[in-house]
Formats: C-alpha cells, sequence, structure tokens
C-alpha cells in the first residue's frame, strides 16, 4: 500500500464542487422562499 500523507492530497476540485452545491442549495431555499411568501400574500 502506498504511504498516505496527511493533507498532501489536490482537492481544488471538490473544494469547486462543494462551492456550486452551496450556491445552488442557498439560491434554491431563497426562491422556495419567496414562493411561500407569494403564496401566503396571494392566499392560495
Amino acid at each position: 500500500m502506498a504511504e498516505h500523507k496527511h493533507g498532501s492530497m489536490d482537492i481544488r476540485v471538490q473544494e469547486k464542487t462543494f462551492e456550486g452545491f452551496m450556491k445552488f442549495t442557498v439560491r434554491s431555499v431563497i426562491a422556495i422562499i419567496v414562493v411561500l411568501i407569494l403564496l401566503a400574500i396571494v392566499g392560495a
């Protein structure tokens, strides 16, 4: 087995993926909240 050295792995791709996931999640939650507020105002 190869020796693993803690902190030596390149994680730029994982960080970029996580950043994109977080942006998508935050935008989705904001959109859902806006839709719920509009539904409450309209009374549907």
